[in-house]
Parts: structure tokens; C-alpha cells; sequence
């Protein structure tokens, strides 16, 4: 299990590497939603996502000889250029392995923090099993998107430096795939803000940790379909029970709350955050008479978001 003590351990450990993000508030924020908001932008550390602590966490403990071995992770993304430019820093070899319809942004970032790439096919069980005979043949070190101790608490760091900075909440969001980030988030709430609720926000259509948590059984997530491309994992037995003990409750919601949130994100606060990092805005609107007059924590997980599309359509505009 993941104490809060090693939250702040990580902290201490991570802090020179890691870029300590912003908080920032919005009127309109709250205004819409009747209460005080405070936005952790993740969408601004090290390769655009809350990622990167976890992953430096994790490698920065590596015994001489692991390092040497070069380590390996299965990532639809950004926890794969987490672990990329975390090895590059310490030196390390990295493979990731990537779902083939991954975004092409971040295949090209992960790629260019010098990770070797490994395409398979874009399901849960074909991503793990690839990356297991990867180690079998090459004896690397696995550094599990979630399911670590060491990423748990990097990524409860986020929280951390949020309730450090503004001060007591009463409720704070996040969203949830596999579990690494709502696990350090509610460590770290229930450590600093014992009476705070913590909430954990997913899709509807990839609702397997709702589903969990209500039944108090692990389903796995089946070929979920959402444009919270992050958020299509399945929990594991660790951060299972985490969310279990230190989560008040998980909300689900639709694809168009998500994007409306996203949009709000970009026009409203001009801050580009990506489907997943919008998901726990939509939740709190969603159950926002819940929450009225109370202060809010939004932790927004990222940012990488493949923009290619846009500046395609408005150079086609262009050149008509």
C-alpha cells in the first residue's frame, strides 16, 4: 500500500526535476459551477502531463544494475514520454510499448525524447503480453503505468503542491483510468484534508472503474470507446483497493460533457488540455449543486492533444 508519507517522500525526491505547475482560478468557473475552483495545470509539467512525477519517481530508484538493463513500459501515450524523458534524464535505455492508434502526437514525442517504440494492437491484454516477451528476451525493467507503488506516489505530488498552495479543500477531482493519479490524489486529500470528499471522475463509455467501485468487484475495461484516450485502462488490484479506502465516490460522464468541459478549458481559461485532463471539469459540473459554496480542487492531468487536424482544416481554408 501507498502511504502519505511516501507522497512527500517522492516530493522531496522529484522536486529539481519536476516543473512545480500553476494553479489557476476562473469567475466564469466559478460562477458556473456556484463555488471557489482551484485548476492544478498539470497540462504544463514535463512532457505535458501529471506523468512525468510518477515516472522520475520510479526510475530515479533504480539500483545501478536495473538502470543498466534499461527499462520498459506499455503507454497509449503520456505515460510512455513520461518514462522516455525520464530515462533520457537519468540515462537509461527505454522501450515503450505503444497501441497503434495511438495519438500521432504523442508517438512523435515519445519517439523524440529517445524511447524505442513498439506498435501492438490496441487492446489492454495484447499491450501487456507484448511488453512481457519483450522482458522475457531482453531482461528490461517494467515501470507499470499504474499498478507501482513509486508511480502512485509521484503522481499524488500533483495534490500535494495544491493544497500546499491554496490551502484546505473540501472537495477535490481527478480523473481515472488505471488508477495511478485518483490513488495519489486521495492519499494525499485524505492526508492534508482529512473531512475533504474526494472524487473520481470517468467516462461513460469506459466505465469499468464506476462499476468496480459500486459493486465492490474488479471489472476490466473491454474495448472501451472514448475520445478520453487516456482514461481507457483498467484499474488494478492496488489501485483498486486505494480507491476502495480513500475515494467518497466516482461519477461518470458522457462524451459531449467532455468536450463541452474541454471546450470551456480552451475558450474560457485558454488553457489546452486534452479529453482526459477535461473529464473531472465535466464531473463537477455534473454534480455541481453538491458542491455549492465549497472549495474545489481540479487536478487537469494533461494537455497533449494532436492539433494536427485543426491547422490542416484552417490551411485548407487558406489556400481555397
Amino acid at each position: 500500500m501507498v502511504s502519505f508519507g511516501d507522497v512527500k517522500a517522492a516530493h522531496d525526491r522529484i522536486r529539481k526535476a519536476i516543473i512545480e505547475t500553476p494553479v489557476m482560478t476562473s469567475l466564469t468557473a466559478n460562477q458556473l459551477a456556484n463555488c471557489s475552483i482551484f485548476f492544478k495545470c498539470e497540462n504544463f509539467q514535463r512532457i505535458g502531463a501529471f506523468k512525468f512525477r510518477g515516472a522520475f519517481n520510479a526510475l530515479s530508484q533504480l539500483s545501478t544494475e536495473e538502470k543498466a538493463r534499461g527499462v520498459i513500459t506499455h503507454s497509449s501515450g503520456n505515460h510512455g514520454q513520461a518514462v522516455a524523458l525520464a530515462a533520457k534524464m537519468l540515462g537509461i535505455k527505454a522501450t515503450v510499448v505503444m497501441p497503434k492508434n495511438s495519438s500521432q502526437a504523442k508517438i512523435a514525442a515519445t519517439k523524440g525524447y529517445g524511447a524505442t517504440v513498439v506498435f501492438c494492437e490496441p487492446t489492454v491484454l495484447v499491450r501487456e503480453e507484448t511488453t512481457q516477451e519483450l522482458i522475457e528476451s531482453h531482461k528490461y525493467i517494467l515501470v507499470h503505468p499504474y499498478d507501482d507503488p513509486k508511480i502512485i506516489a509521484g503522481a499524488g505530488t500533483a495534490a500535494f503542491e495544491l493544497i500546499n498552495e491554496v490551502g484546505t479543500l473540501d472537495v477535490v477531482l481527478a480523473p481515472v483510468g488505471g488508477g495511478g493519479l485518483i490513488s495519489g490524489t486521495a492519499i494525499t486529500t485524505k492526508g492534508l484534508c482529512p473531512s475533504a470528499k474526494v472524487f473520481a471522475v470517468e467516462p461513460e463509455q469506459a466505465n469499468d472503474a464506476y462499476r468496480s467501485f459500486k459493486s465492490g468487484k474488479l471489472y476490466p475495461s473491454i474495448n472501451p470507446n472514448t475520445i478520453a484516450d487516456g482514461l481507457r485502462t483498467s484499474l488494478s488490484e492496488l489501485t483498486f483497493s486505494i480507491i476502495q479506502q480513500h475515494v467518497d465516490d466516482i461519477i461518470t460522464v458522457s462524451e459531449d460533457e467532455i468536450l463541452e468541459a474541454m471546450r470551456f478549458l480552451w475558450e474560457r481559461m485558454k488553457l489546452v488540455v486534452e479529453p482526459s485532463g477535461a473529464v473531472p471539469l465535466a464531473g463537477l459540473l455534473k454534480i455541481k449543486r453538491q458542491v455549492s459554496n465549497q472549495r474545489v480542487g481540479i487536478i487537469l492531468s494533461g494537455g497533449n492533444v494532436d492539433i494536427s487536424r485543426i491547422f490542416d482544416h484552417w490551411h485548407k481554408e487558406i489556400t481555397k
